[in-house]
């Protein structure tokens, strides 16, 4: 890490002339909103990823610091301490008492098994999709519960969900098969069949909530209704899936003993691996890697037995091979500490991602040995299966679905309504207590202290500097000097980066004569990695390897503005400051005036009003840096801008999905925003243009 540093910096000091702009150009797909093509780079061109580079080591350094206990005493304290953090962090709540209420709305009789159209309900009110495949007979049989990952259409799809079924029907297993939030049936509009994750699954965290936990619940839920059910041995379940369903196949296991053996397929790799790869949120842990490495999961699986299925032609870096048997290797020790290390296994495939014919094999042969007690647990040859037509899977028509099956899109807005309704209830604030929350939130643990500032040649008037921080960081940095007798700086920053600013705002600040810096924050413009260019600036990599690693964008945002405020104060010898941040980046300012009390008077420009869900088709105008798990537990927008204390100008507010406020709407959030600086009894005022 040191020697990457000393390169990056190396180069940001000896640069002398501005980079090419084209190099700049070639960042975006969009050239017609670069709008400020004439201001230079402060860093050298050319240089190494810094987002990624500075990510990947950190990852590197945290899977070696995650060592399992090496004795029966020691892991039996660590068990239970990190399931328990697991639970809190995914906020996984479940009420095994809540009945069931299966409804049934059809049944397809095939040669040797039935297929069963249901919805049951999974928390109060919530009910989910599924397929339930039961042999022929009277049983008592094991049973299986089958996840899925991110096939849109869900339980229906032929391409997989409905083979895995199939084969365990015909082999002896009773076969429940969920949709997930979001996918199959439980899209937002019925038979619209959307992916699940992005922003969409992202906006659980803003309620406090996960779309990893959601989705473990509800197949808590589904074992709940295996285990009543008079034809299935509530002792012999188990759980499969691949890819994100593979994924959930490995937090259920490890989250629930009633799980006695589990096949994840294409899945499990590390959690070192995740960071700055592409994976869906619906596989995010907030501050998993914080707390231990994907080995450690493996291991609450113990005694129970676990098998791994991964692909040589997998494309998916965090599910390589090799990325798994280092968990697997790492995970064994306990298995072999409590005297079942056969119970941990892994197979190898010469495949590309998906839940195959070989995988189905394989899985038979393993549960047969562990939920039938018959054979090694070696592949087993599965029976021949039709294909069933999707429609007859579907438990409601196109169209006609129960509003009991609730979507992703009116969860998050029914229960972030809620939410700020207890908050705007309240008619007094500890705002010491507020502000360490908010901290805590943001995940802001240690500030990003200046220790060095190198310079480069002037351009165009531009001062370029690279500010090098305690944290490792290097922050782009462009100023010009006030004229006349001002000392007064307005620090402009961009959520796509600097040359997204529009040209006019830095006009009207030099015609006043202003000081004028301006910042690229991580992952955007000169820091930005190639892992987000190719996702059009989405921080859809970034902000969730952040996550995992126990920060956030919107945190390190706020560090970073942080530095920059103190290098334009200290150095740069400024009276007065003003913050002035476009979309997503205005709030890392208010947030940073909230905690700190920095800048005099702070601008925020398309900025949310409110983290309150409000639209699924425009969801994707912010991007996923957005995101803050428990937010609106802890209040709203109003509530930041409040502690803040300073003057506010919101131009062009916006809701959080981006869309314009209507008069009324704009009337209330203006009321809101009065009552609760009273209530926090703090100075300052907002203004809404």
């Amino acid at each position: 890490m040191k020697g990457f540093m000393f390169y990056c910096i190396l180069f940001a000091a000896i640069n002398l002339y501005a980079a090419p702009l084209s190099d700049i150009k070639n960042r975006f797909n969009d050239r017609s909103i670069l709008a400020m093509d004439s201001l230079p780079d402060a860093l050298a061109g050319n240089h190494a990823d810094l987002v990624e580079s500075r990510l990947r080591n950190e990852a590197i350094m945290k899977f070696s610091e995650h060592q399992l206990p090496d004795n029966k005493k020691d892991w039996e304290a660590h068990r239970a301490q990190l399931k328990a953090k697991l639970i809190e962090k995914a906020a996984i709540s479940i009420d095994h008492k809540l009945p069931l209420n299966i409804r049934e709305t059809g049944e397809i009789q095939m040669k040797g098994y039935k297929v069963k159209n249901i919805a049951f309900q999974t928390i109060p009110g919530v009910y989910a999709t599924a397929n339930l495949f039961i042999p022929d007979g009277n049983g008592p049989f094991p049973a299986i519960v089958h996840m899925l990952g991110h096939w849109r259409k869900g339980k229906i799809d032929t391409s997989g969900p409905q083979q895995v079924g199939q084969a365990f029907a015909l082999n002896g297993y009773v076969c429940l098969t969920i949709d997930p939030w979001g996918s199959g049936e439980r899209a937002t509009t019925h038979g619209d069949f959307e992916y699940h994750g992005s922003n969409l699954g992202a906006s659980f965290m803003n309620i406090g909530e996960t779309l990893l936990g959601r989705q473990v619940v509800d197949n808590m839920r589904g074992i709940d209704l295996l285990s009543a059910m008079p034809n299935v041995d509530a002792n012999r379940i188990g759980a499969t899936g691949a890819s994100g369903g593979g994924n959930q196949t490995m937090w259920l296991a490890a989250l629930d003993e009633r799980v006695k053996a589990a096949m994840p397929v294409v899945s499990v790799g590390t959690f070192e691996a995740y960071i700055m790869r592409s994976n869906c949120i619906c596989e995010l842990e907030p501050d998993g890697f914080a707390l231990t490495e994907e080995a450690g999961v493996l291991a609450l699986v113990a005694p129970r037995a676990i098998k791994m299925c991964n692909h040589k032609r997998e494309e998916i870096p965090a599910f390589f091979i090799p990325e798994m048997i280092r968990s697997v290797n790492n995970a064994r020790p306990v298995f072999k500490m409590l005297g079942v290390e056969n119970n941990i296994a892994y197979e190898t495939f010469d495949l590309t991602h998906g839940y195959w014919k070989e995988n189905r094999e394989a899985a038979l042969g393993w549960f047969d040995l562990h939920l039938k007690g018959v054979g090694d647990g070696s592949s087993k040859k599965e029976a021949s299966f039709e294909t069933i037509p999707q429609e007859k899977l579907l438990v409601y028509p196109i169209g006609k679905r129960d509003p009991d099956v609730v979507t992703t899109a009116v969860y998050a807005k029914n229960k972030g309504t809620e939410l700020r309704k207890a908050y705007l209830n309240n008619k007094t604030f500890d705002l010491a207590r507020k502000k360490k929350e908010l901290k805590d939130i943001l995940r802001v643990q240690e500030p990003s202290t200046l220790k060095k500032a190198y310079s480069s040649k002037s351009v165009d008037g531009w001062e370029r500097i690279a500010l090098e921080t305690a944290d490792k960081k290097l922050i782009p940095l462009l100023y010009r000097s006030p004229s006349g007798q001002s000392q007064e700086y307005i620090i402009f920053s961009h959520a796509q980066g600097k040359r997204h600013i529009p040209e006019n705002l830095l006009n009207e600040a030099k015609k006043k004569g202003l000081g004028i810096a301006i910042v690229d924050l991580s992952g955007a413009g000169e820091t930005s990695s190639a892992a987000e260019i190719e996702k059009d600036m989405t921080y859809h990599t970034l902000s969730r390897a952040e996550l995992w690693l126990g920060k956030s964008m919107m945190g390190e945002w706020v560090k970073e503005l942080s530095a920059v405020t103190d290098y334009v104060k200290t150095t740069l010898k400024a009276k007065r400051i003003g913050l002035d941040g476009t979309k997503e980046a205005g709030l890392a300012g208010l947030f940073l005036s909230a905690l700190e009390g920095k800048g005099d008077y702070l601008i925020l420009r398309d900025a949310p009003v409110s983290y309150l869900f409000d639209n699924r088709e425009s969801v994707d105008f912010y991007s996923m840096a957005i995101h803050l798990p428990g937010f609106l537990k802890w209040g709203d927008v109003s509530l930041a801008a409040a502690l803040s204390g300073k003057n506010i100008t919101m131009v062009n507010p916006l809701t959080m999905s981006g869309r314009s406020l209507s008069p009324a709407q704009l009337k209330e959030y203006k009321t809101e925003f009065e009552t609760v600086r009273t209530r926090a009894k703090q100075a300052g005022n907002a203004v809404f243009q």
